[in-house]
């Protein structure tokens, strides 16, 4: 078995380091301001793309697919974004008679789309937030869309059918506001996603967001994960997430873990997914979507069970049958926090900030985990997403847990652009984070009280050692570019050696 990762950045490094556990060989597929990116450099073998922005590179289907055909992969793992949950490149790759790992398209279709995911959610018995059956027709007069939103109450949502990440989503807090929502949520879902369409959901004052990990087999078997907690959000946006949430009892969590399979197993999923719910202050809980693909926020749930979904992933892409046992995945070893730590300066209200990462030193130590996607020299790009890493800490309970994030983020170090890592180091020690007194709004409302206070300083790296960075880049730079079919284990283990020798100095 050879595997294409589809991506770039950290999510194709993660993807790569279970494919290496597993003894498979894998194919890098990069633009060119990601030719001497790590996970180009981590692959058996690299394929040019080229291009920078992502229509250029990592959307184009038919650039992927010659990739695979070059290499003689014979699967492909789209990891997270970009194709991910696209159904027409799984059906692409199953017609080059590639495995995609991941759901079939059938049921990315079924269940991309939230409103028909509603359908099913309904048809599997899965209690669902009052709303739309299905997307409002444009040609309707705005006093009948006023009409359907008398008839659901308000505050209610406007979201893209398509929709994900906050865009095309608004909240409507009476009638007066609703038709300048619809008109504004339908031309950025238009722009962000190709599709228009909206529709109504009755806003949930105050809810926690939780989610459940699935795993579905190709036998039909589907096992659901314990609940990861991911209210701190800004602008609808996850920032922090955590495993176990702290409201919810083995009683809530069993029937909450049941809904999710009863709507996965309803809609014949297979491989990996995630199965999303708000929960209101009574403990009642609502479906709200599914995600068909690996979730950024997976690693949290891999510190509590112990296990590598990436590679159960890939186990079951090759035929076999889920063995694990379900009381394991229900009950979770300890308590795991995340961190995604963004090239974006919390000081200008989180806008990106691209540049070149001059000097790095990742934490390490008890419970802490890395997943990054960057090295000292690599400049990190303006067309892409800007995480940078994601910092995982786990501890016996909660309050260790957030110990050793915070004592983490101590210590990382990143020079030479700015990082979320001030506004993490603050948000940890927020009382209504301590207390878990959380929701959805909660981090919006706590950044709107600050009132343009800034973020505390973390420590800046030495001169030395942002000398050494900026070596290491102009040594980067000057490699040539990956072969198109042989960038070659070896290879990167020889550029890994330098960077090590050059890490060596820097301590």
């Amino acid at each position: 078995m050879k595997i294409l990762v589809a991506n770039r950045g950290e999510i194709a490094v993660r993807v790569m380091r279970a494919c290496r556990d597993m003894g498979i060989a894998t194919v890098a597929v990069y633009s060119d301001c990601d030719r001497t990116a790590p996970f180009v450099r981590y692959a058996d073998e690299a394929v040019a793309l080229g291009g920078n922005a992502p229509g250029e590179s990592y959307l184009r289907i038919d650039k992927v697919l010659d990739a695979a055909k070059r290499t003689k992969a014979t699967a492909i793992h789209p990891g997270y974004g970009f194709l991910a949950e696209n159904s027409q490149f799984a059906r692409a790759c199953r017609d080059a008679r590639l495995k995609f790992v991941g759901p079939s398209p059938e049921v990315m279709d079924l269940l991309g789309g939230k409103t028909a995911a509603r359908e099913v959610a309904i048809k599997a018995g899965a209690p669902v937030v009052p709303g739309t059956d299905g997307p409002v027709a444009e040609h309707l007069s705005d006093a009948d869309v006023l009409a359907i939103g008398s008839k659901i109450g308000y505050p209610l949502m406007v979201k893209a059918v398509a929709g994900g990440g906050g865009k095309g989503m608004r909240v409507v807090a009476g009638p007066e506001a609703l038709i300048n929502a619809v008109r504004t949520a339908r031309s950025e879902a238009r722009t962000s996603f190709g599709d228009a369409a909206v529709f109504f959901e009755r806003r949930l004052l105050r809810p926690r967001h939780v989610e459940i990990q699935v795993l579905g087999d190709e036998h039909g078997t589907v096992l659901p994960f314990v609940e990861r907690e991911c209210s701190i959000q800004r602008r609808h946006q996850k920032v922090i997430e955590e495993t176990p949430s702290v409201v919810v009892s083995p009683e809530l969590r069993e029937k909450i873990a049941g809904a999710a399979a009863a709507v996965t197993r309803r809609a014949g999923y297979t491989n990996a997914g995630t199965v999303e719910f708000l929960l209101d202050e009574d403990g009642q809980f609502y479906f709200l979507e599914v995600n068909t693909r690996l979730q950024v926020e997976h690693p949290v749930t891999e510190m509590v069970t112990g296990l590598d979904l990436v590679q159960w992933q890939i186990r079951i892409a090759q035929g076999e049958r889920l063995t694990l046992d379900p009381s394991r995945l229900l009950t979770p070893h300890g308590h795991a926090i995340e961190c995604r730590v963004y090239a974006e300066d919390p000081e200008q209200k989180f806008m990106p900030a691209p540049g070149l990462i001059r000097h790095l030193r990742s934490p390490a130590g008890p419970g802490i985990r890395d997943d990054s996607g960057v090295a000292a020299g690599f400049e990190v790009p303006i067309f892409y997403d800007s995480l940078i890493s994601k910092v995982i800490a786990w501890g016996e309970d909660r309050q260790q847990a957030i110990a050793r994030m915070s004592r983490a983020l101590s210590e990382y170090e990143i020079g030479g652009l700015k990082t979320t890592i001030p506004f993490f180091q603050w948000i940890l020690h927020d009382p209504d984070f301590l207390a878990a007194r959380m929701d959805t709004t909660l981090l919006d409302r706590v950044l709107a009280d600050r009132e343009g206070q800034p973020f505390q300083e973390v420590s800046i790296a030495s001169e030395e050692a942002a000398v050494i960075g900026a070596a290491l880049h102009t040594f980067l730079q000057g490699r040539r570019t990956p072969s198109e079919s042989g960038g070659g284990r070896g290879a990167a283990t020889s550029t890994w050696k330098r960077a090590a020798r050059l890490d060596a100095l820097r301590s």
